[in-house]
C-alpha cells in the first residue's frame, strides 16, 4: 500500500504495507532525542525500519542500513545506530521524507517532542520553498501554495480534511498548537488516493504515532512570552506578557501492542498593536481635482493639483489570545494482521480585542463642511506632489472604542482499521469527524466633541512608509470635553454585532490493497463519502443613546450625553502618531447603561445568514509503479479519482434591507481527475520528477450560497422602458468548481546527511476560473415580489452573482537546497544554511481581473516572488538558528467594514526569526533544553497601499496602512523523561 494513508500502518505489525517515510523519520529522531534506554523489563525491540522503494514483500524487506555519523558529538544518541538531534535531524528527516516520495513534496518535521522548528506550524510551512503566509494581527495565519490564495490549497490532518471556522475553506493554522503537531506534508502534486486534495496543493499535518517509540516518554515544555510594544489600552486587563506551556506523555503496554499519547497545549498570548491608516489620497482642487472634474467644492488653501490625504484614522490595539489544545491517540497492533488508530483533537481559542482610536474625514465632501489648510509643505512626486505637512482646520475628530470577544472550537476525531489477510490483500476503513465552532461578539461606540464642535491639527506626514505625526489643538483624552455622539452624522451612535458559525465534516472511507503484476507492485481500490455543513448567522444592532428620541431617524445630530464617568479607564495613547492620549472607557458597560439598540440586519447583514451543504462521494483507483527504464529504477504512481458533488444551499432573500423570504438552490456535479506521478533515480541520490494531474476546488463557500437581493422595477428609459423587470445579485449554489490541468518537473540531488539541492518548474492551466458576471436572462422563478403594486413583465431579468468562466495561467521556478557546513571544511562542522526561491508569474482574463476588488493583474494570494533563507549552527549542546522569509506585494484578503471579507493590495514583507537553545545531554540536568526565540527581530511593518484613479483618470498609487506589532520574545524549559 502507498506510504501515504489516512493513517500510517506499522511495517512491523501489517505486513506488506510500508509505513510512511516521515512518520518513520520522526519516529527515528522522537527516539534519539528521548534520552531514554529500551525497557528493561520487556524483550528489545528493533526500531522500526522503512522499506526500500523496491519492496515487494515483508519476507524481501532487509533492514534499513544506518548512515553513519560524521562525527560523534554532545548531541549525538546511541540506540545501535547514531542518529543526531534538533536542527539538523528536523532537516534530515524532512529531507528523508521528501527523497523517499513518490509525489513532489515537501516536508517540516519537528525538532523533539512539542517542538516544531518555529513558533507556529504556518511560520515552519512558510519556509518551504514555493509557499508563504499572510500574517493575520501581526503572525502567521494562512499559506498560500505556488502563488494561489489559501482558498485553493487543502489541508487535512491525518490525512482527514478539516472543518474550519472562517467562511470559507481556508484553515487558520493558529488553531492548531505547533506543541501537539509532530510533522507536516506538503503535496504539490497529487495522486489518485489523495482524500481532500487542493487545486495548488494540500497540506497534511501528523501527530505522533505512540507505537513508534521504543519507550515511555514524558516531556513538559514552558515558554514565557514578552511584547515589545508594551501596554497600549490601560485598564482592559491585557498587558505585555504571557505563556505558552504543553505536557506529553507517550506509553506502551501489553508487549508494545498498545500505544497512548496524550498531549495538552495552552497558549496565552499578548498582541499589541500600533495602527494607521489613511482613508483615501485624492487631487481636491485643480484641473485633476474633485473640484472640476466632480463637480465638487473647492477646498480653501489647497493649491491645485496636488494630492492630498482625504481622512485617517490612528488605533491602538491590546488583544489576548488564549488557546487550549488536547490530543489523544490510541494504537493497538494486536497482532501480525490488525491495526487500529483512533486519533482525538480538540481545542478551544478565545480572543479578546480592545480597540481605541480617532479618525476625522478631510475631503470636500464632509458632512461638516469643507475644511481649509495653511501652511502646506510639499513634497514632490508623480505625477502630482503630495501635501506632506500643513495645519488643517474644520474637522470633526472621531473617537470609536471597540470591544470584540471571539470563541472557537474545534474537534476531530478519527478511528482508522487497517487489516491483513495474508493473502495479498489488505484493506482499510477509516471514520472521521470534524467540527468547528464559532462565536463573534463585536461592539464599538462613537464619541466626539461636546456640542458638535470642530477642531484643528498641525500634521506631519511621511512621504511613504510610516507613522504620521498630528497635534491637535484639543486635548482628546479630557472626558469633560468629549461626549457620546454621532461626530460625522453615521445615523447611529454605535454598533453591535452577534455571530455564530458551525462547519461540520462526518467522512467514511474504506480502501483495500493487493500486489499488481507488470510494471505495479500494488493497485489501490478506494471510496470515500463526505458530508460538509457550514451555517452562519449574523444579528446586527445599532446603538442609540438614551433619551435621543423614539424614533431613531429622528436623531438630533447635536446631542451628545457625557460618558459616565465610573466607565472611564486611564486614557489611550497615540504618541506614536503624536497623538498625546484619547479617552479610554468600559465599552460593554457603557453600552449596556447609556444606550438602547434595535434590530438592523439589513441587505448585507441578512446576506450572512445562510447553509450551505456538499455531499460529496469520490471513487478511486492507483496503482504503483516499480520498474525500470533502460536500466534507470522508475518508481509513481497513476491513477484516477471520480468525484460527484451534490451541494445544495439555504439563505434569504432581500429586497434592499427589507427581509422578503427564504430561498433555496443547488446543483450535482461530477469530475474526473486522473494523476501520473514519476521518480526516476538518475544517478546516485539524484533523482527526476514528472508529475501530471487534473485538480480542482471547489469555489467559496460563501459564494455558494443562494442569499440574493432581487426585486421588481419600472424602467424609465431605454428600449424596455414601461417594463417591469427583476434585477438583484447574490451568491450562486449552481456554481462549479476550478479546474486546473498542472504539469510539474523537478530535479533533486541529495548528499550529505542533510543537504541538497533542487530545482522545479511548473505550470498550471487554469481550465475554469471563478468571477463576478452580469447575466441577462436569469429566471426569478422561485423569488418573491414585495412590490404589490407592480406585476414584472416576465420571470426573467438581470442577476449578478460568481460565476463559471475561462480560467488562466500560471508557471513557476523554485530553487532550493541545504548545505552542512562541515561538507566544506571541518571547521564548519555544525554549521549549515537552507534557503529557497521561487519566481510565480499569472495571467487573468479581462473578465475575471475586473471582478476582483482592487483590480489586480495577478490571481488574488500571488507573489511573484518567495523568498527562504536559514543559517544555523548546532554542536555540543548549543543551537543558533537566523531565519529569513520574505514575499512580495500581492492582493490579500482582508477583513473589512463591518467585518465583511475584501481584498486588499498588501505590501512586500520581510521578518527575520532568531532562535537560541541549549540541550544537557549528560549529567544531573540530561533532558533539559533551554530556548530563546524573537519573532519579527526587526518589528518589520504590515503596509497597504492604494492603487486606485484619481478624478481626471490618472492612476495613482499611495501608502494606505501602516502597523507594527513589535517583537516577540520566548523564553522557556523544555524536559524530557
Amino acid at each position: 500500500m502507498d506510504f501515504r494513508r489516512p493513517l500510517p500502518a506499522r511495517t512491523s505489525r501489517v505486513p506488506g504495507r510500508p509505513r510512511h517515510p516521515l512518520a518513520l523519520a520522526c519516529a527515528a529522531a522522537l527516539l534519539c532525542a528521548s534520552g531514554s534506554a529500551w525497557p528493561q523489563q520487556t524483550p528489545p525491540q528493533q526500531p522500526p525500519t522503512q522499506a526500500p522503494a523496491d519492496a515487494k514483500a515483508p519476507q524481501e524487506q532487509p533492514q534499513a542500513a544506518a548512515k553513519p555519523a560524521k562525527k560523534p558529538d554532545e548531541n549525538v544518541r546511541t540506540l545501535g545506530t547514531v542518529v543526531v538531534t534538533g536542527i539538523r535531524s528536523s532537516i534530515e528527516n524532512a529531507l528523508k521524507a521528501k527523497q523517499d516520495a513518490k509525489d513532489i513534496v515537501e516536508a517540516i518535521s519537528a525538532e523533539d517532542i512539542g517542538k516544531l522548528p518555529d513558533a507556529s506550524i504556518a511560520e515552519s510551512l512558510a519556509r518551504l520553498p514555493g509557499l508563504a503566509t499572510q500574517r493575520l494581527d501581526g503572525r502567521a495565519n494562512v499559506i498560500s501554495i505556488r502563488g494561489l490564495s489559501p482558498d485553493f490549497a487543502g489541508t487535512t490532518l491525518n490525512g482527514r480534511e478539516q472543518a474550519t471556522i472562517g467562511e470559507n475553506r481556508g484553515v487558520e493554522y493558529d488553531q492548531y498548537p505547533s506543541e501537539l503537531i509532530s510533522s507536516a506534508m506538503v503535496y504539490k502534486t497529487p495522486d489518485a488516493s489523495l482524500i481532500g486534495q487542493g487545486l495548488s496543493g494540500t497540506v497534511d499535518l501528523h501527530t505522533i504515532r505512540p507505537l513508534d517509540l521504543p519507550s515511555r516518554t514524558i516531556a513538559v515544555n514552558l515558554r514565557g512570552e514578552h511584547t515589545t510594544n508594551g501596554k497600549l489600552n490601560p485598564g482592559v486587563g491585557i498587558g505585555d506578557t504571557g505563556h505558552r506551556a504543553s505536557f506529553s506523555y507517550i506509553d506502551q503496554f501489553f508487549d508494545h501492542t498498545l500505544g497512548v499519547a496524550v498531549g495538552i497545549a495552552q497558549l496565552d498570548s499578548p498582541i499589541q498593536a500600533k495602527q494607521y491608516q489613511a482613508w483615501w489620497w485624492s487631487v481636491d482642487n485643480g484641473p485633476a481635482g474633485i473640484e472640476q472634474n466632480w463637480g465638487g467644492p473647492h477646498t480653501p488653501g489647497l493649491p491645485d493639483d496636488v494630492i492630498s490625504q482625504q481622512g485617517m484614522q490612528l488605533r491602538a490595539q491590546s488583544e489576548n489570545q488564549l488557546r487550549n489544545g488536547l490530543m489523544t491517540v490510541l494504537e493497538w497492533a494486536p497482532g501480525e494482521h490488525y491495526h487500529s488508530t483512533l486519533d482525538l483533537y480538540y481545542s478551544t481559542f478565545n480572543e479578546r480585542k480592545f480597540t481605541n482610536g480617532v479618525q476625522w474625514a478631510s475631503g470636500p465632501y464632509d458632512y461638516n463642511g469643507v475644511p481649509s489648510y495653511a501652511d502646506i509643505g510639499l513634497t514632490p512626486q508623480q505625477p502630482y506632489p503630495i501635501v506632506t505637512s500643513g495645519t488643517i482646520s474644520g474637522i470633526a475628530p472621531i473617537l470609536q472604542n471597540e470591544y470584540t470577544k471571539e470563541h472557537d472550537k474545534l474537534f476531530s476525531a478519527g478511528w482508522n482499521n487497517q487489516y491483513d489477510f495474508g493473502n495479498g490483500w489488505a484493506a482499510t476503513a477509516d471514520l472521521s469527524y470534524s467540527s468547528a465552532k464559532k462565536k463573534l461578539h463585536d461592539a464599538y461606540l462613537f464619541s466626539g466633541l461636546a456640542d458638535g464642535g470642530l477642531a484643528s491639527t498641525r500634521f506631519y506626514l511621511p512621504a511613504r512608509d510610516g507613522y504620521p505625526h498630528f497635534i491637535p489643538g484639543i486635548d482628546l483624552a479630557d472626558a469633560s470635553r468629549i461626549v457620546f455622539t454621532d461626530p460625522d452624522n453615521y445615523g447611529y451612535n454605535g454598533r453591535e454585532e452577534f455571530d455564530r458559525q458551525k462547519d461540520t465534516i462526518k467522512a467514511i472511507r474504506l480502501e483495500a490493497t493487493h500486489p499488481a503484476g507488470w510494471i505495479f507492485s500494488d493497485f489501490t481500490l478506494g471510496v470515500d463519502y463526505s458530508d460538509r455543513k457550514k451555517t452562519k448567522q449574523a444579528d446586527v444592532y445599532f446603538a442609540w443613546l438614551n433619551g435621543n428620541a423614539s424614533d431613531p431617524g429622528a436623531y438630533d445630530h447635536a446631542f451628545g450625553v457625557p460618558i459616565d464617568p465610573a466607565f472611564l479607564y486611564a486614557p489611550t495613547s497615540l504618541s506614536y502618531g503624536g497623538i498625546p492620549g484619547i479617552v479610554n472607557y468600559d465599552v460593554l458597560e457603557a453600552l449596556q447603561s447609556q444606550f438602547y439598540l434595535t434590530q438592523r440586519n439589513g441587505q448585507a447583514d441578512w446576506n450572512r445568514n445562510y447553509t450551505v451543504e456538499e455531499k460529496v462521494p469520490v471513487a478511486y483507483v492507483k496503482f504503483d509503479i516499480d520498474t525500470s527504464l533502460g536500466g534507470v529504477p522508475l518508481v509513481g504512481n497513476v491513477g484516477v479519482q471520480y468525484v460527484r458533488t451534490d451541494q445544495s444551499s439555504t439563505a434569504f432573500q432581500t429586497n434592499g434591507d427589507a427581509l422578503v423570504g427564504r430561498l433555496t438552490g443547488g446543483a450535482k456535479y461530477h469530475d474526473l481527475l486522473p494523476s501520473l506521478n514519476l521518480r526516476a533515480e538518475i544517478g546516485d541520490r539524484q533523482y527526476l520528477r514528472f508529475g501530471l494531474a487534473k485538480t480542482m476546488a471547489r469555489g467559496r463557500i460563501d459564494d455558494e450560497k443562494v442569499a440574493s437581493s432581487a426585486g421588481v422595477a419600472r424602467v424609465e428609459q431605454g428600449p424596455a422602458a414601461g417594463q417591469v423587470l427583476w434585477s438583484g445579485s447574490g451568491g450562486n449554489p449552481k456554481l462549479k468548481p476550478y479546474i486546473a490541468v498542472g504539469t510539474d518537473l523537478s530535479w533533486e540531488k541529495y548528499f550529505g546527511q542533510s543537504s541538497y539541492v533542487a530545482v522545479a518548474v511548473f505550470n498550471k492551466n487554469l481550465l475554469n476560473y471563478i468571477y463576478n458576471q452580469t447575466t441577462l436572462d436569469y429566471d426569478f422563478s422561485g423569488y418573491t415580489n414585495d412590490n404589490p403594486t407592480l406585476t414584472p413583465t416576465s420571470n426573467y431579468g438581470s442577476f449578478t452573482r460568481p460565476e463559471n468562466g475561462t480560467g488562466g495561467k500560471m508557471q513557476g521556478l523554485e530553487l532550493s537546497g541545504a548545505l552542512e557546513g562541515g561538507l566544506l571544511a571541518d571547521a564548519l562542522d555544525g554549521f549549515g544554511m537552507q534557503a529557497n526561491f521561487s519566481l510565480t508569474n499569472s495571467s487573468l482574463p479581462k473578465s475575471a481581473i475586473s471582478s476582483i476588488p482592487g483590480s489586480p493583474a495577478t490571481l488574488p494570494g500571488l507573489s511573484r516572488k518567495v523568498a527562504n533563507l536559514a543559517l544555523y549552527y548546532e554542536k555540543h549542546g548549543l543551537s543558533v538558528r537566523v531565519a529569513e522569509r520574505y514575499r512580495s506585494a500581492f492582493t490579500g484578503e482582508a477583513v473589512a467594514l463591518f467585518d465583511q471579507l475584501g481584498y486588499t493590495q498588501i505590501e512586500a514583507n520581510r521578518q527575520t526569526d532568531l532562535q537560541l537553545g541549549y540541550a544537557f545531554t549528560e549529567g544531573r540536568w540530561n533532558g533539559l533544553s533551554i530556548l530563546l526565540q524573537v519573532n519579527n527581530l526587526t518589528n518589520t511593518a504590515d503596509k497597504t497601499q492604494q492603487i486606485s484613479a484619481l478624478p481626471n483618470g490618472v492612476a495613482v498609487a499611495r501608502p494606505l496602512e501602516y502597523d507594527t506589532w513589535g517583537r516577540t520574545v520566548m523564553f522557556g524549559l523544555n524536559y524530557k523523561l
